[in-house]
């Protein structure tokens, strides 16, 4: 789960799914990136269950797994936000 976490293309993913359930295509696009990259990326967050899916006619939706991993995403995000100095 934490491998999953730790590229920053999966991370933006979730980052954008933190906003609520959005579809495979408008992630792509919202990404600048090719659909089955897009896929693939989705395919190992799913893997780790950190996202959940489901199929609407042609288009397949997904979101965040639940608060919990709300919680991991936005405190990734404050960590790698934060300046260190040493």
């Amino acid at each position: 789960m934490f491998r999953a976490l730790g590229d920053p293309a999966r991370l933006r993913l979730l980052a954008h799914l933190a906003g609520g359930e959005v579809c495979v295509s408008e992630l792509a696009e919202l990404e600048d990136d090719n659909l089955t990259t897009v896929s693939a990326r989705l395919k190992t967050l799913y893997a780790v269950r950190l996202v959940k899916r489901r199929r609407e006619a042609k288009h397949i939706y997904y979101a965040l797994s639940d608060d919990h991993v709300l919680q991991l995403v936005e405190s990734a995000i404050e960590h790698a936000a934060e300046r260190h100095t040493i």
